[in-house]
């Protein structure tokens, strides 16, 4: 997406005080995962790859995501 303002020509909506913090809360959290991951790429690129031993398989970080999702989940 463009950092550049909407044209002055087109109409904006304006969000509600709570919407606007809604939004404002989810910008931060994306900026915060964006972060994050660019210092594990920065570390891969300085140092390389770590070591087998060291690793998570991408199994088990898979399962222990989907039990998370399915605690969220209500009761059906």
């Amino acid at each position: 997406m463009s950092e550049q303002p909407a044209p002055a020509t087109a109409a904006r909506q304006q969000l509600e005080p709570a919407a606007a913090d809604a939004v404002r809360a989810y910008a931060a959290k994306t900026r915060e995962n964006a972060d994050r991951l660019a210092a594990v790429l920065e570390d891969i690129a300085t140092n390389g790859l770590p070591s087998v031993e060291e690793c998570t398989p991408w199994e088990e970080l898979r399962e222990k995501r989907l039990a998370r999702l399915a605690a969220q989940r209500p009761a059906a």
